[in-house]
């Protein structure tokens, strides 16, 4: 990982979000080491996935605004956390999820919408009767959230925005009925064309992937697989390395070797071959791998080593890894 790349991006991000209208979503990176530079930065809130994150982020000394952005039936670790100190809240969508977050001892809550996207969030008219539920069962109610995923990757921006623009006023209806300061949305992909929302839950622009450099955004790729070449099959042109499956998120195609063609991966292999006028790799030569989808490639590794250059600086443990 290059640290120089990861603060340029941080201080591109902090341009147009400063403070606290940036939300980071520690799913991307799951390290408490990267989620301390980032509050470093003036970024002391963060968005989570899991239970376990939440947790890990408080013990880490990281729990002054933590988001839940995710339903959970059973809180009650959750509460924990907070009964320790930590400001915690966990989204919400049904009934059910708000008994959860009575019962787990959970205090504060955002309304989950669906925005368009087909997962988790009530319909935008159903809203503001579950912010009733939430507040008559105890609750305080923060505002809402609704995650526009079906259109941050899109590539042509004026689709992007005209999209992001549609999911938005779905959720600024559903805000009006819940009330609240928060309208919590966004992510990389459209951190810089939704203005609507008053914080954006991005954390892939930190360490970027090849999904995310097809869009015209001003973050640069931080993060890569080391793999060592193991064979070379020089009568048919291609080479293979040690890294396969089994290190990388290959749910957005296929990773990137610059200045080669990706032929395809397996358990525990990728066989390449070169482009252009780049020279075929020698066994035992190393290689810089760029996964296509940063989240589920991090949570197969257990550490960052932290490059500046040539030269490593430190080593983050990958802590909040797995589920």
């Amino acid at each position: 990982m290059e640290l120089d790349t990861l603060d340029a991006n941080l201080a591109a991000m902090g341009e147009r979000h400063a403070g606290r209208a940036l939300r980071t979503h520690v799913k991307a990176f799951k390290s408490t080491a990267m989620a301390t530079r980032v509050a470093a930065s003036g970024h002391p809130t963060f968005c989570c996935a899991t239970i376990r994150e939440v947790e890990g982020m408080a013990a880490a000394g990281l729990g002054d605004d933590l988001l839940l952005a995710n339903e959970v039936l059973d809180a009650r670790r959750l509460g924990t956390v907070a009964e320790a100190g930590a400001r915690v809240t966990v989204a919400v969508d049904s009934p059910e999820t708000i008994r959860a977050a009575v019962d787990g001892g959970v205090r504060e809550v955002l309304i989950d919408v669906n925005v368009g996207l087909p997962r988790c969030g009530c319909d935008p008219s159903e809203a503001g009767r579950l912010a009733d539920a939430a507040r008559a069962a105890g609750l305080e109610v923060r505002g809402v959230m609704g995650y526009e995923g079906h259109v941050v990757g899109l590539e042509d921006r004026a689709a992007r925005r005209a999209g992001v623009e549609a999911a938005m006023e779905l959720l600024l209806a559903a805000h009006a009925d819940v009330g609240g300061e928060v309208v919590s949305a966004g992510g990389t992909g459209t951190y810089d064309i939704n203005p609507w929302a008053t914080e954006i839950q991005a954390g892939s622009f930190l360490l970027m992937d090849t999904a995310y450099t097809q869009l015209d955004l001003p973050f640069r790729q931080a993060l890569f697989v080391l793999g060592r070449v193991i064979s070379v099959n020089r009568t048919h042109g291609f080479a293979v390395a040690d890294v396969g499956l089994k290190s990388l998120g290959m749910d957005h195609r296929n990773p990137t070797i610059d200045g080669h063609r990706v032929w395809f991966c397996s358990d525990e292999h990728i066989t390449f071959a070169p482009s252009g006028d780049t020279a075929l790799p020698a066994v035992d030569d190393l290689i810089r791998v760029v996964p296509a989808h940063v989240d589920p490639t991090v949570a197969r590794h257990e550490r960052f080593m932290v490059v500046r250059g040539h030269e490593l600086v430190d080593e983050w443990p990958i802590d909040l890894r797995h589920w």
